[in-house]
């Protein structure tokens, strides 16, 4: 089998989209896989064993069909994944060549989707989190289910990071307080209050993670002004491979709807995820949302002027101050189940 996945982004689907090649590889080892996919994103999974990346540069328009067009000449594929739905991204997949070309149902098939592919992934017969969307590919190729993987790797110089930045084993909580979303970030009030009582009432270590980008910045200034106690600030100093490995040393990672949260949750690390912008049953951690605080169903009541039951699926409430629907105290109360389940893992029978 000859497999073309094509999804570009954002790094949380990406996530989703890896433990799909894992089924796949797991099912056909010798299948030989190529993946389109953001040059971003690419520094996330592009050491993934078994695969050929073709980064794409989306930005580029015609140029970046073109150049895909001319790095696949010659090549046909078994099957063609278009998990990207965006007008954009069938404009790019009709560079590739393929016998099936496997997209969206009728009813999620938007911006022109229909026109690049030949063949649908079932509807959904419930409310679906975007992983088991993915996942949806695999079973049109009949591949048989089996237990989610996604093996990231990471690398010993981002292991040497974290061994340098968090050094020893002392519980550490990170915070990764931005989103790439705006509207979806918490406020630094409440990150400064959770970071104070991880400290005060557990003696937990706690850093701040993120990009270099201003947003971030800012934000994690923020946060530390509002704490007594200092923090371990390493925003804008580490990369994707670099927050793998600090995340593997934490107890856990507060961060609302975003890719580290996603992230966390591939590499086995409890997620404390905020929601409110977003329903956690979509988008939250998959399986994985015994310390998530979700308020989407105020929002909806709130800005959409709905009950949760009928806002449609996959709704997006992204407006000023929805966040700040979420209480401080209902992360503190998470917060202290996860340190109480630590408790009973760790205590002796």
């Amino acid at each position: 089998m000859k497999i073309c996945l094509f999804r570009l982004s954002a790094l949380g689907d990406v996530v989703h989209a890896l433990a799909l090649v894992r089924r796949i590889q797991t099912h056909w080892p010798k299948a030989e896989i190529t993946w389109v996919i953001g040059k971003f994103e690419h520094k996330l999974v592009g050491d993934v064993a078994g695969v050929t990346f073709i980064p794409v540069d989306k930005k580029q328009g015609w140029g970046a069909r073109k150049q895909l067009k001319e790095q696949l000449r010659g090549q046909e594929f078994d099957a063609l994944l278009l998990c990207q739905i965006a007008f954009r991204a069938g404009v790019l997949s009709s560079a590739i060549k393929a016998k099936r070309r496997i997209g969206y149902d009728w009813g999620r098939s938007k911006e022109l989707h229909s026109w690049f592919i030949n063949e649908r992934i079932a509807a959904p017969r419930h409310f679906q989190h975007v992983h088991e969307l993915l996942q949806s590919f695999a079973d049109v190729l009949a591949v048989p289910t089996a237990q989610t993987r996604w093996d990231l790797p990471v690398p010993d110089e981002a292991h040497a990071f974290a061994d340098a930045h968090l050094p020893g084993k002392i519980p550490t909580l990170i915070i990764s307080p931005c989103s790439s979303h705006r509207l979806r970030n918490w406020h630094a009030e409440g990150y400064a209050a959770v970071a104070m009582h991880a400290i005060e009432r557990y003696g937990l270590r706690v850093a701040l993670c993120g990009g270099p980008s201003d947003i971030e910045k800012d934000m994690a200034a923020a946060i530390e002004a509002r704490c007594s106690k200092p923090l371990v600030n390493l925003v804008g100093k580490d990369t994707l491979k670099r927050a793998m490995a600090l995340m593997q040393r934490a107890i856990g990672v507060l961060t609302p709807d975003s890719g580290p949260m996603h992230i966390a949750n591939a590499l086995g690390v409890p997620v404390l995820g905020l929601h409110a912008a977003s329903d956690s049953r979509r988008s939250g951690a998959f399986g994985n949302l015994r310390y998530t605080v979700d308020c989407f169903p105020a929002a909806c009541e709130k800005f959409e002027h709905k009950a949760h039951a009928d806002t449609p699926w996959g709704t997006k409430i992204e407006y000023e101050g929805v966040m700040d629907l979420i209480p401080v105290q209902a992360v503190i109360a998470k917060l202290d189940l996860l340190m109480a389940d630590r408790v009973a893992k760790y205590a002796p029978d």
